[in-house]
């Protein structure tokens, strides 16, 4: 049995307080207001968000999932053994076991993710599910640089996995930018399994940021929660509203936070006013179509290889090859 990286010895970036004070402020002082939909994920986040996946509006987890268990014997065919594969913001990592299931000889897995302590609690589990699995935890932001473990024996090639359509909160110019950083991880000979959320019926994809029991409302209110206890600041969360809406014209969800009244919060020493009704964007959702994802993997040097959808065209996982 290989142990996980406890102590996740140089292949860790910590993200200091200090920059997240830097990146917080910046954005609040900005027109208009933005915190970085990262800073989701601290382990309530990272938790509301498994709840958010087992919603019934949430129609993209068990969309993507069913893509993957009925086409899992193709999609590891093309993975292969002895292959490193590296998930980008592994969270709890379910979807990954129904790959971990079929691939029993895996150079290692190598899961990468903010939250510490929910990475660290997957790994765990992940090493005891599987003792053959060399588990290699990296807690790091995976949109900055970061340096992949050492394996030790054979690695074939290096294969990403990014599930989940969260390549569809970059805006256009940053995903370009973070596919071409994957392609750089994967080098020649490498690839990309990806989820993409696509278009489709408006109504539908509002659902699934507007649900009933109020979870997703909680995932965005928890993003202050989460600036309050590492930046001694002081949002009263009471004080802010969820707002989440389909822009058909840029293909996307916006999901902000709405002062609901005139109001001045405490980030350290920094005050930040906010005008009543004033929003605080804290995600971009882009929805692709099949063409259009194309054109983006292909501007990064990327091809598509194979797309599996479902039956409703509502979501797709592709497999792309560095080019």
């Amino acid at each position: 049995m290989h142990p996980t990286q406890e102590a996740l010895p140089r292949s860790e970036t910590h993200l200091s307080r200090s920059h997240m004070r830097a990146e917080v402020i910046s954005g609040l002082t900005r027109r208009p207001k933005v915190i970085p939909s990262k800073y989701f994920y601290d382990e309530r986040g990272s938790r509301l968000f498994d709840a958010i996946t087992e919603l019934d509006e949430y129609y993209p987890t068990r969309t993507e999932q069913a893509i993957m268990e009925a086409n899992v014997a193709e999609m590891v065919a093309r993975i292969g053994p002895k292959s490193l594969l590296v998930e980008y913001g592994s969270g709890s990592s379910r979807k990954t076991r129904i790959l971990l299931d079929h691939l029993p000889d895996l150079a290692a897995y190598v899961p990468i993710d903010i939250s510490r302590e929910h990475l660290l609690r997957t790994a765990a589990d992940l090493s005891a599910a599987y003792p053959g699995l060399n588990v290699l935890p990296v807690c790091a932001d995976y949109t900055s640089g970061f340096a992949l473990p050492e394996v030790e024996g054979p690695i074939e090639r290096v294969v990403v996995y990014f599930p989940g359509s969260t390549i569809g909160n970059f805006e256009p110019g940053e995903a370009r930018a973070f596919l071409e950083h994957v392609a750089e991880v994967a080098g020649r000979g490498g690839a990309l399994l990806i989820g993409v959320d696509l278009q489709k019926d408006p109504a539908i994809i509002e659902a699934a940021y507007n649900d009933k029991k109020g979870v997703t409302a909680a995932f965005n209110k928890n993003i202050l929660a989460h600036i309050n206890r590492e930046l001694d600041a002081g949002f009263d969360l009471d004080r802010f509203g969820h707002l989440a809406f389909y822009d058909a014209e840029h293909g996307r969800i916006e999901m902000r936070l709405v002062s609901l009244s005139d109001q001045c919060v405490r980030i350290g020493s920094t005050r930040i006013p906010f005008r009543e009704h004033e929003p605080v964007l804290t995600e971009y959702s882009y929805k692709y179509s099949l063409e259009g994802f194309a054109a983006l993997a292909a501007a990064a040097e990327f091809e598509v290889v194979k797309v599996w959808t479902d039956p409703e065209r509502l979501f797709s996982v592709q497999y792309l090859e560095v080019r």
